[in-house]
């Protein structure tokens, strides 16, 4: 045999270099409507191409994939986390590249590899025991068998409530692509991204009424993705909004349900209206941007007659309830006033939706400007302290020490960690900047995602997208999956509290782990959590066969 296999958990990363000390899983306990995903690695002692077959009374509720590998070009920042599989400029398992069940192969090089395989297990699965079974065959003929036992329980995992947006940029899509924006071969992948976000927990999404005013190098534009037509007839503007109700329809139709407008202000200070295009006297111009101040007259009067047009098309629509207004991006400290300015501008506006913001600064929640406070990770003290209601988190570049993220190079523990962490204090979404941000940092150029996965060494490697594009859509990460564990993971948390009580879930959590679990401080290894949550799948079983 030429090729050694070994069948091991999501949460390990099986880069070339890898040995083949890794921990073997053959078990383990599901809920009905779980996705539960894990891995055969693969050492081959030469080039090898296997032939895949999966046999399993859930064959058809089973996907499949070769873990392909990525370039981290830029690991992390310096930092003194020892936490890395890697500091150094390297190849790191991530892509997800997806293989029919019928007549599928993967090749391998000599070194180390990986499957992967995912299971949605149905909602009317029998209850017991149920084998998957991985075969493969070698060109020989040799052939290799790994078989994981589901233990299906008859209880149903609750639908996901946690909401969760990553920035689904639309230009990215049409640079990435070369196809024209909102054409319709364009909204043929744009309805690609969506139903692939869908499938990664998302249920958010960034929704373009104008361009948004993100990572743009003052004085300069990204491409136009409004959605909103506007053209101005002497003092008044005429709003078109069939091209948002195609993105609503379209959401709607891939699952998402939740809509984050756009930015109306700048990031990073709000200095001035994001660009904004208009047709006036028949020729269309940026009537606003970099050269229009925030504070404009201007401005002021197009927010007051775009912002309440804009919440009657929601209403009509019946999303109205599920929208969420963006003022500005990560405003600190310095900018309170100028942020102050332009909440009592849009407030009155909206009215009745909510707002949130990216924020560290616990004065924004504390003087009401952003009641729904999405705060870093590393920055949370302060409203867990002070128990801020409707508390949001994200992370972005910055969250490099310590604490969960997504970065190439940090072994897959350290993001699927956050799902606990979101579970035990109480948050209600997660907001991450990156589903597919294709550009260098500004959205100076257009990059190669499959050479350079850090905006050209702006941000630390995987940071700035979580699938990858393909000829004909996107194909998802290795990182992308396991956070969408970790939102699993939180779900399972609350259906267990709904049997013993959320004191006891957080205490059960903080015991496993044997110490105080927070967002910096967590257990360093891949079978902390799946044990965990085995142990929580077990005693929803026991509960729920009491009909307790």
């Amino acid at each position: 045999m030429s090729v050694i296999t070994k069948q091991i958990s999501s949460l390990e990363k099986i880069y070339p270099d890898h040995t083949e000390d890794v921990n073997v899983i053959t078990e383990t306990t599901v809920l009905r409507g779980e996705c539960f995903s894990y891995q055969i690695a693969v050492f081959p002692k030469s080039n090898t191409e296997l032939s895949v077959e999966v046999v399993s009374p859930l064959k058809e509720s089973v996907k499949l994939y070769s873990v392909k590998n990525a370039v981290a070009d830029y690991p992390v920042y310096d930092t003194e986390d020892s936490d890395y599989i890697t500091k150094t400029p390297s190849l790191m398992p991530d892509i997800l590249v997806p293989l029919e069940q019928e007549k599928c192969s993967a090749r391998f090089a000599s070194g180390a590899g990986a499957l992967w395989i995912s299971v949605t297990v149905p909602e009317d699965a029998p209850a017991g025991k149920c084998p998957v079974t991985v075969k493969m065959t070698e060109a020989n003929g040799t052939q290799i068998e790994e078989t994981l036992y589901l233990h299906v329980i008859a209880a149903t995992v609750p639908k996901q409530r946690t909401l969760f947006t990553q920035w689904f940029h639309v230009d990215c899509i049409a640079d990435i692509h070369n196809v024209e924006i909102y054409s319709e071969e364009h909204w043929r992948l744009i309805d690609k991204y969506m139903s692939l976000a869908c499938e990664l927990g998302i249920n958010m999404l960034l929704t373009p009424v104008i361009t948004p005013p993100l990572d743009t190098a003052v004085g300069t534009r990204r491409p136009c993705t409004q959605l909103v037509r506007i053209e101005k007839q002497g003092e008044k503007y005429v709003f078109d909004f069939s091209l948002l109700k195609r993105w609503i329809d379209l959401c709607l139709k891939n699952g998402i349900k939740y809509f984050e407008i756009s930015h109306l202000f700048s990031q990073w200070g709000l200095k001035c209206a994001p660009n904004i295009k208009i047709t006036e006297n028949g020729e269309e111009h940026f009537a606003f941007g970099w050269h229009v101040d925030a504070r404009s007259e201007e401005y002021k009067d197009f927010l007051a007659q775009f912002l309440p047009t804009l919440v009657d098309f929601l209403e009509a629509q019946g999303v109205k309830d599920r929208c969420w207004f963006h003022i500005s991006d990560e405003p600190s400290s310095k900018h309170f006033e100028a942020y102050e300015y332009a909440h009592g501008i849009v407030e009155p506006l909206i009215r009745g939706c909510r707002t949130l913001d990216a924020i560290s600064d616990y004065g924004f929640y504390e003087k009401g400007l952003i009641p729904n406070p999405v705060t870093a990770i590393n920055k949370m003290e302060p409203f867990i302290q002070n128990d801020a209601k409707n508390r949001w988190a994200y992370y972005c570049c910055s969250q490099y020490n310590k604490v969960s993220n997504r970065f190439l190079a940090m072994p897959a523990y350290r993001t699927r960690i956050i799902g606990l962490q979101l579970y035990k204090f109480d948050i209600v979404g997660f907001l991450h900047w990156g589903y597919n941000f294709y550009y260098n940092q500004y959205s100076r150029r257009m990059i190669n995602p499959y050479i350079t996965t850090s905006a050209d060494k702006a941000f630390p490697s995987g940071d700035p997208f979580s699938v990858y594009p393909t000829a004909d859509g996107a194909i998802p990460s290795l990182r992308a999956v396991v956070f969408k564990e970790a939102l699993m993971d939180v779900e399972i948390c609350r259906m267990l509290e709904g049997y013993i009580g959320r004191e006891a879930v957080i205490r059960m959590i903080d015991d496993a782990a044997g110490m105080e679990l927070t967002f910096a401080e967590y257990p360093r290894n891949s079978q902390f959590v799946p044990q965990l949550i085995e142990k929580m799948v077990k005693l929803i079983e026991d509960h729920a066969a009491c009909g307790l």
